[in-house]
């Protein structure tokens, strides 16, 4: 049982496996505090591959940069993974590949489920465009790592994605949005979480081949080019914010690099790393940042 207090688990028909994959441990909650927090606590542990947590609540989910998420119970898929990733093909440097692989799942997930296909805003958020080309966020996803002597020992990778809200909250109008709302019918969560486990599957087993001289992995370079396929950044004209922790551009003093980068977002390297060209026809490598997206999104068809 998890070492958190506050969780307790849901005795339910819910699956407790996911044939073909590493995920053969899987427990649902009905309340938990954070489903990462308490995965990083039992990777530490020594808890093995390939736990998944899910939960209805969460009473101290996290988001990005210690961000609070917060949602209604039932109303979100909040789902952590454990995995420990090989290190020769996946060092520290390039643990955001794996989150591009649950985005990327998640997508094909939501299209399956409801055929409503979200986008990947990078680094770590699916979004919808509206009529008036806005990007409305639908899920965000948080990946925590343990490093060992160089090596990531533990990835948890955690996603928040809404699936059942009555309505959008006038405060998020034109910012968040909902599964079901897009869709117009109600989404099953169960099947929802099945299917976003099976594509993570297949493309963390792309991401965990060794490398064979094919800039950064044949496998990789599979799961690069589907996200850059799936981006609504790229080729977008965009404003990344850096704050006192973050890594600023490559090309930066890091004593005096400016907090702010404009630019167009023009390609992922081999780390998942985003290239922002800047007017003076600078490229700038940002590990890390706050995004936002200067350039409408194309009308939705």
């Amino acid at each position: 049982m998890p070492g958190s207090h506050d969780a307790r688990a849901i005795e339910s028909p819910h699956f407790r496996s996911v044939p073909r994959t590493r995920f053969t441990h899987i427990e649902w909650y009905d309340e938990i505090g954070s489903t990462n927090t308490e995965l990083l606590d039992r990777a530490r542990r020594g808890a093995p591959e390939g736990v998944v947590l899910i939960t209805d609540l969460q009473t101290a989910g996290r988001g990005r940069r210690g961000r609070r998420w917060t949602a209604p119970p039932g109303t979100s898929l909040m789902m952590s993974a454990l995995l420990r990733p090989p290190p020769g093909p996946l060092p520290p440097a390039r643990a955001a590949m794996v989150t591009l692989a649950v985005a990327l799942a998640a997508a094909d997930a939501c299209e399956q489920s409801s055929g409503v296909r979200p986008r990947l805003k990078w680094p770590n958020d699916l979004v919808i465009a509206d009529s008036a080309g806005r990007d409305r966020k639908l899920a965000g996803i948080l990946a925590e790592s343990i490093s060992t002597h160089g090596a990531l020992s533990a990835l948890v990778v955690g996603m928040g994605l809404n699936t059942g809200w009555p309505q959008v909250p006038p405060e998020l109008e034109g910012v968040a949005t909902s599964l079901n709302l897009e869709a117009g019918a109600a989404v099953d969560r169960t099947a929802l979480a099945r299917q976003v486990l099976e594509g993570l599957e297949a493309r963390y087993e792309l991401l965990c081949r060794a490398d064979h001289g094919l800039g950064g992995g044949s496998g990789a370079a599979a799961v690069l080019d589907e996200a850059r396929r799936n981006s609504a950044t790229l080729g977008r004209r965009v404003r990344i914010s850096f704050d006192a922790t973050a890594d600023r551009p490559a090309t930066d003093d890091p004593e005096t690099g400016p907090p702010i980068l404009e630019g167009l977002a023009s390609d992922l390297d081999t780390h998942g790393r985003l290239l922002v060209t800047d007017d003076a026809g600078t490229i700038h490598t940002v590990a890390v940042g706050d995004v936002v997206h200067l350039r409408p999104a194309p009308r939705p068809r």
